[in-house]
């Protein structure tokens, strides 16, 4: 059988294609969901908004769009500045997340504070007096102790507790799900190496001193190695715990090493080993938490905001942008004891310590005033002149935070005791 000249170039047309399309295989398939992160109040895009999608999580676009694969029924989306937010898929119509624009204004609570109906009942009163709307509460406090019965602990063994400490509730969660509803953004603070019921359970993970004896502070309190990788899955498994209890916000205190000479650690005691330890337990908090699209944040020294060094304690603020939603310097002027360049006396004026500590913060991280919140002084002054801080100081540190357009900021105060007449209104 003969072809003319016509078909058989036709032929070997559609041949060639077909070997093209081997060679280059499948087509790419299309994205099964889209969708765009828009800020709830202008409707504005979200520009690298977190987007997380079957526990998996991505960055929106600069024009706040995203794309997946996966067929999840629901979006969860967060991003500095914004609360947290959750979309419903339906069908193949582009999904919109909307984010609601929040600054939180928050106190602490303490182990005892939560639990304490009194002090709870003044905190959650401070709404509607002094427009507070975030609370900072333990869920493992400066001494190991939790206000809820955890299985992480039970696990581990770090079960001690004090006398003086009421009895865990029972129902947490319930109190959470309360407090959401009177419209508070929770943070829980975890105290992650300062740790004496773990070191109590677990001796060798303990800091050592010198003479190879289990250090203790000058609270006599025993702390965590930073190196010991197994104490890292056990405060994540508080954090998770915390997530799924409903906090907004995870919050690691003491993520860092004691600062004390001589000590002893399961690893060479250099400022690289240090920093290492310190980012990689965080980096490892955001892997774990990022199916609970919790914000993640930590606390730092007041120095580390000018210190170019890690201050010899593992917090370099250049590298903690990257594993955090929020840095949290602790900016109250008693714990500046050197002062600042032209600022030898901070109690006299809390707002510059504030103020300048920030910018020196984001102009070393390049990060804008979003990404920090601030701890600021609520409390006596311990080092300079032992005034009181009331309105006055605390006016002028939150106009300080205020002013370098921060995240909001929060109050400290170890008896968990507020002043309305004292507090911004």
């Amino acid at each position: 059988m003969t072809h003319s000249p016509m078909r058989v170039a036709a032929l070997i047309r559609t041949l060639a294609l077909a070997l093209c399309a081997v060679l280059a295989g499948p087509a790419p398939v299309a994205a099964q969901m889209q969708g765009i992160v828009l800020n709830a109040a202008t409707r504005e895009p979200v520009p690298g908004a977190w987007v997380t999608i079957d526990g998996a999580a991505q960055r929106a676009a600069a024009d706040g769009r995203f794309a997946s694969d996966s067929l999840a029924p629901m979006i969860d989306a967060r991003a500095p500045g914004y609360l947290r937010a959750r979309a419903q898929v339906s069908g193949d119509a582009p999904v919109t997340v909307m984010l609601t624009p929040f600054r939180p204004k928050a106190v602490y609570l303490s182990v005892y504070g939560i639990l304490n109906p009194t002090l709870r009942d003044a905190a959650v009163n401070l709404r509607d007096t002094n427009g507070i709307n975030a609370l900072v509460i333990d869920v493992k406090g400066d001494r190991g102790i939790t206000p809820y019965p955890s299985a992480a602990r039970v696990a581990t063994g770090a079960t001690t507790r004090l006398p003086a400490h009421p009895a865990p509730m029972r129902n947490f969660a319930a109190l959470v799900a309360d407090l959401h509803r009177d419209g508070f953004y929770l943070i829980a603070r975890i105290v992650v190496f300062k740790d004496d019921p773990l070191a109590d359970a677990h001796p060798e993970w303990a800091v050592r001193d010198e003479h190879g004896n289990i250090w203790r502070d000058r609270e006599q309190l025993r702390w965590i190695d930073p190196f010991e990788r197994d104490a890292w899955a056990h405060n994540l498994d508080v954090a998770e715990e915390a997530a799924r209890l409903g906090f907004d916000e995870i919050q690691f205190d003491y993520v860092r090493f004691p600062d004390a000479p001589g000590l002893r650690f399961a690893q060479p005691n250099t400022r690289a080993n240090r920093t290492a330890a310190i980012t990689g337990f965080l980096a490892a908090a955001r892997e774990r938490l990022t199916q609970y699209n919790v914000f993640v944040s930590a606390d730092i020294f007041g120095y580390v905001c000018w210190n170019l060094d890690d201050t010899a304690i593992g917090q370099q603020i250049e590298q903690l942008g990257a594993p955090l939603d929020y840095i949290s310097p602790m900016l109250y002027p008693s714990g500046f004891t050197w002062g600042l360049p032209g600022c030898t006396k901070p109690t006299a004026d809390p707002g510059q310590i504030v103020r300048r500590s920030l910018a020196e913060a984001q102009k070393r991280t390049g990060l804008p005033g979003v990404r920090f919140r601030p701890w600021l002084q609520a409390f006596r002054d311990y080092a300079f002149d032992h005034r009181d801080f009331d309105a006055d100081e605390i006016r002028a540190q939150v106009d300080a935070a205020d002013a370098e357009h921060t995240n909001g900021w929060m109050l400290w105060n170890p008896r968990n005791r507020y002043d309305p007449e004292q507090l911004p209104r």
